[in-house]
């Protein structure tokens, strides 16, 4: 079971990160964003990061798929938290 405050405050955490990602220019800042969330994603609630990454281990934590990954998992997270 996922704890709807863990998924609350994942989701404000991802989708403030993801805004500024998006619109960065600095690789520096890219940078940092992707340590900052790939440690969080460590620490996070075990099943909450299971259901967001399907399983996969390398999500949130690949360079090459970072910002699909942490589109994916604002979007599910948006869809899970207006439907509950």
């Amino acid at each position: 079971m996922i704890d709807r405050s863990a998924m609350e405050q994942a989701y404000a955490f991802f989708h403030q990160k993801l805004k500024v990602y998006e619109h960065s220019t600095s690789e520096k800042e890219m940078d940092h964003i992707e340590d900052t969330i790939s440690e969080y994603a460590d620490a996070m609630s075990k099943d909450l990061f299971v259901a967001l990454s399907n399983g996969n281990p390398a999500f949130l934590h690949e360079h090459t798929t970072f910002q699909k990954d942490l589109t994916q998992a604002v979007a599910n997270m948006e869809k899970w938290l207006e439907g509950s």
